[in-house]
Parts: structure tokens; sequence; C-alpha cells
């Protein structure tokens, strides 16, 4: 019943990812029309404009009541303004990180879980009402909001139920792997459903998905039946974890590693277009294919950490030095189909990097700390918002200042000259598990409630 019970948690997690993350990208291939529509200049040109012209509320879905509300863009005023709604969901999970990360180790994972949820369901739900960017903006923050809670409580919980390897790197893994696909998948799904059903019905059918997942969240594991909590030990404040320099060098890996993911996004379809001429249909599918390798790496990473657990810092590496290759290679790129094999090589490398170092976390606390995992996980998800921050606004600039060209060439050179920074994790990794807090009390035996409690678990 335990071993079941911690799978449909995991299944509660990465359903809450997925989500997380389509609604983050969803937007990508609507918002341009979205906003044209609220500005009243009709619909960006393209296989989005409805046929019929814009008076008729049928077929197309409600796309064509939206009143002009915008006022109309200036010059590059529009691409700034998408920018900021864009970067505006990682700049408020980059603030409120900290206090999720402090408030999920005093009270639990399922609590913040559950409030996660309930903040992105009202964000989507504002999504698919909005008739003005000010409520864009609003429904964009708040999703960071919630996210800051879902994300950081939901990876938690995997590595406290997870404890032991290499169930944790399976189980963390898999979350990559639904993160993976809600960003990927997110374009193709908002774009057609916008197309064909109308404005709405792209977030109104990730509302529903969030609200059942909120609902088997509270049938297996209320937060108020928690009674556990209380007799779990107090773990180490964030600050503490910050300036630790093993959690400072895996925090600062995560973050370099995505920037080149986070840079390309907002930057690589005019690219395409101005240097190949690519079609609206191949911009679409640029990011598509690589999440195979993404998945690949996951599971050659999780089957390497099984047998050479002391190697994590060394999958890392390795991932560093492909993405910053990859990187290299994009502005070599002539057609779509050699733009692909980069992209696949940025999202292997990702793989690799997040596999390894996502588990590294969880044994850090373990062998240097408490084993709550709420800051430490807090202050992953605040390198990655530090690199999703920045993309959508400065990218852009750097393209237009210094060219697309020494974008690229900058965030490999990062990346490569990074890599070996993770040998300082080498010693670390070599630790024995036995070392852990965790199970250094299993081996003493229990000498108290928390320890019991903590030994029932270990044996179901």
């Amino acid at each position: 019943e335990a071993r079941r019970q911690r799978r449909l948690l995991l299944l509660v997690v990465c359903v809450a990812l997925l989500l997380d993350n389509m609604l983050y990208m969803v937007i990508v291939p609507i918002i341009p029309d979205y906003i044209a529509a609220m500005r009243g200049g009709g619909h960006a040109a393209g296989p989005s404009a409805p046929a019929g012209g814009n008076e008729s509320g049928s077929g197309g879905g409600n796309r064509s009541l939206l009143p002009a509300r915008y006022p109309a863009a200036a010059g590059g005023n529009e691409d700034v303004q998408i920018g900021v709604l864009f970067a505006s969901k990682a700049m408020l999970q980059l603030l409120v990180n900290p206090l999720s990360g402090t408030l999920i180790d005093r009270v639990g994972y399922e609590a913040p879980l559950l409030a996660g949820l309930a903040v992105m369901f009202l964000s989507t739900a504002t999504f698919a009402f909005a008739q003005n960017y000010a409520t864009l903006f609003a429904a964009r923050s708040l999703q960071g909001l919630g996210s800051a809670f879902a994300d950081t409580a939901g990876i938690a919980l995997i590595a406290d139920r997870y404890a032991e390897e290499p169930a944790r790197s399976r189980a963390l893994g898999t979350a990559l792997a639904c993160i993976s696909f809600g960003s990927l998948a997110a374009p193709p799904f908002g774009g057609v459903l916008y197309e064909f059903a109308g404005q709405r019905v792209p977030f109104l059918v990730l509302a529903c998905v969030c609200l059942l997942d909120g609902v088997l969240l509270l049938a297996l594991a209320p937060p108020w039946a928690s009674g556990a909590r209380a007799n779990m030990p107090v773990g180490t404040p964030i600050h503490r974890l910050m300036v630790d320099p093993y959690i400072a060098v895996v925090a600062g890996a995560l973050a370099t590693c995505n920037i080149p993911l986070a840079f390309l996004e907002p930057t690589i379809a005019n690219w395409m277009k101005e240097s190949m001429g690519a079609s609206e249909w191949e911009v679409g599918l640029t990011w598509l294919p690589a999440f195979f390798p993404h998945v690949l790496g996951v599971y050659v990473t999780v089957r390497l950490a099984a047998a050479y657990p002391h190697l994590q810092w060394f999958y890392g590496a390795l991932g560093m030095a492909i993405i910053g290759a990859s990187s290299c290679l994009v502005p070599a790129c002539r057609n779509f189909g050699q733009v692909i094999i980069p992209l696949c090589g940025i999202c292997f490398g990702i793989a690799l990097v997040d596999t390894a170092l996502l588990p590294t976390l969880a044994f850090l606390v373990d062998v240097r700390h408490v084993s709550v995992y709420g800051s430490v996980y807090a202050i992953a998800d605040i390198s990655y918002c530090v690199a999703y921050a920045l993309g959508p606004i400065v990218a852009g600039q750097i393209v237009h200042t210094m060219g697309f060209a020494q974008l690229n060439l900058g965030m490999g050179l990062a990346n490569v000259l990074y890599a070996p920074v993770l040998l300082l994790l080498k010693n670390v990794c070599q630790m024995k598990p036995s070392h852990s807090e965790r199970n250094i009390l299993l081996e003493e035996g229990p000498k108290g409630l928390y320890d019991t409690i903590k030994m029932e678990e270990r044996k179901g």
C-alpha cells in the first residue's frame, strides 16, 4: 500500500509539472495573434486568421469578439511587451522561491503542492477569459506564484518519498521527462485548439486537468491528515544552503546549462526566417524532435547512475560539454534539418545535467545537512528561473547589438568553461549513502518517534 501511494503521488507531481510547463509554453503560438486582436488590429498574418472575416462568433471560436482594449504598438514595442509577458512568470517565481522553500520545510510538502495547484488553476482560468494585456500579465505572474509552490514542493516530495538510490534518480528522471514533454508538446497543442476550437479551449482543458490533479492529491494525502510533520526535524535554513559551496556549484550548473534553451526559444524563430527563409511549420516544429533525445538522456543517465553512482558529477560535466559544443554549432546551420541536430544535442545535454544533479542536491542535503528538501529544491528552481527570466528580455537585445552567432558562441563557451567546476563534487559523490543523517538513524535503531516513523517508512 505504501508503494502504491508513493507511485500515485509521483503521478500527481508529474501531472503538476506537466501542466506548469504546458501553460508556460502553450501561449507561444497564441500570444501574438491574441494581443493583435486585443489591440483591435485583427489577427496576425498566417494560418490563424479566420477565413470569413472577423464579424462572426461561430466557427473559429471567440477570438474575433475580443474588444480593442490594447493600445496600438509603435515600432518594436510589441516585441518588448511580449518579452516582458513571457518573463513575468519566472521573475515572480524567482522572488517567491526563497519564501516557498522555507514554508515547505516548516509545513511539509502536501499542503504547498495543493496550494500551488489551486493557484495554477486560477491562473489558467484567468488566461481563458483575459480580454486585455493587464489581465494576461496578471495571469502569467499568478502562474509564477503557483509554480514556486507546486514545482518546489513536488520535486521535494519525490526526493523525500524515494529516499534510496537508484529509485530516487528514476523518479526524478520521470518528472524531468514530463517537464520536457509539457514544454515541447504545448505549442502544437495550443495552436491547434486555438485555431479550431477558440481562444478559451486550450486553457480550459488545462484548468480541468489541474483541478482533477488537485482532487487526486486530496484523496491520496490530505494535508490536514499529515501528523508526522510535527515529529520531523527542522530543515536547514535556505540562506545556509545557499552558501554551501557544493550546493552553489550544482545551482550554478543548473542555471548555466539552461541558458541556451532559455535564450534560443525567443530568438531562433526570427533567425531561421531571416537566415534560411524557414516556413511557419518549420519554425513551429523546431523544438519538437528534441523531445526524444531529452528522454534518451534521462534514461541513459538513470541507468548509468544506478551502475556507477559515484560518477554523477561526470555525467553533469559531460552534459555541459555537449551543450557547449551544440550551442556553437547552431549559427553554422543553413537549413531546417541541420538546425534540428544541435538543438537535439542541447536537450540531450540538459537531460544529462538535470538528471544527474537534481538527485545530487538531495544527496548533499542528506550528507551535509538535515534530510528536509524544500529549501534545496527552491534553490534549484531559482537557478532555472534566473535563466528563463533573463532569456525573453536579454536574448533579443544581445542579438540586436552583437549578433545571433555571438550569442550562441558565448553560451557555448560558458557551458564548456563551467564543466570542469563540477570536479569539485567528485569527493562528495564518492561518499557512501550510509553517511547520510537518515541512514545513520536507521542503522543505530529508533531512538524516538521521528526515528520510528522513518523506520516504518523504510520497511514499507
